[in-house]
């Protein structure tokens, strides 16, 4: 048996016993796309909480009545069944506190879907920089506790994951916050494993403009380093309260790494490659 086997299961169809199996193995609840369309009631507009490059994320109701963010992956992407279910496989036995937890997966004729735990206080791109209508109040204590629980996340992911885990898309829209604004880190379908003897990995870009580090952005090699980079981004995106890149605003200001003093900064804090600084005087 193999975990190709899924693909041949009519869409729409009950789990079969070799799904069981492979849910069992996996230690992961596998969701038919049925369920999944009747959970967010056709995947209605209404339900949309989110949209990025690499799919659409809905709120819906399970089954069970658990309230879910279920994502759809791009019908564009052309990973197969096996490499899902391992990187499936991966998330699921990575659990922190700061980070989103996964309930399960849809593998069902083409759909690839992730179902995630439901955060009441959306990501931090529309609850701080988006202008959205919220109603949360982010102080500097706030703001101070969502930079550390990011590194918290981080660097569990950087320095206890085995092998090492590189996120490679850590961004605004990617860190979601709970009822008690403690910020997850979202979305690993980016995510790159580095076995602990490399320094480096080579490979295809992946990320998003603004909080790529330079030598990802020019020469593909992938560290730890270019989460650093990109969590410094964030960074300044929390403590001023505007996005890395504005266009409605004058063509001079509208990059925020464009200010000197804060391109030095950002230089000064990803050499340091290390969390323990970012910890230590919280």
């Amino acid at each position: 048996m193999t975990c190709c086997s899924l693909r041949f299961r009519k869409r729409g169809s009950s789990l079969t016993e070799i799904d069981k199996e492979v849910s069992d193995i996996l230690n992961v609840k596998l969701y038919t796309y049925k369920e999944l369309r009747i959970a967010t009631e056709n995947f209605s507009p209404a339900n949309k909480i989110g949209q990025g490059g690499f799919g659409s994320v809905y709120k819906g109701k399970l089954k069970n009545g658990t309230v879910a963010a279920i994502k759809v992956l791009s019908a564009e992407s052309r990973q197969g069944v096996r490499e899902f279910l391992n990187e499936i496989k991966v998330i699921t036995n990575i659990e922190h506190e700061n980070l989103v937890k996964l309930y399960g997966c849809c593998v069902d004729g083409n759909h690839r879907i992730l179902v995630y735990g439901y955060l009441e206080n959306n990501s931090l791109a529309q609850t701080l920089l988006g202008g959205s209508h919220s109603n949360i109040q982010f102080n500097w204590h706030t703001r101070r506790n969502i930079c550390i629980g990011v590194a918290r996340g981080l660097a569990f992911l950087h320095e206890e994951v085995r092998p090492h885990v590189i996120h490679r898309d850590i961004k605004a829209s990617n860190i979601l916050l709970d009822k008690d604004l403690m910020p997850k880190i979202s979305d690993f379908g980016l995510a790159k494993l580095i076995p602990p003897d490399l320094t480096h990995v080579s490979t295809r870009i992946a990320g998003t403009v603004g909080y790529l580090a330079p030598e990802y952005a020019i020469r593909g090699q992938v560290t730890r380093k270019a989460d650093i980079y990109s969590f410094g981004v964030l960074i300044i995106e929390i403590v001023s309260g505007r996005c890395n890149v504005n266009r409605r605003l004058p063509h001079d200001e509208q990059y925020l790494l464009q200010r000197r003093y804060l391109g030095a900064g950002m230089e000064n804090f990803r050499r340091r490659g290390s969390w323990r600084g970012c910890l230590m005087h919280h």
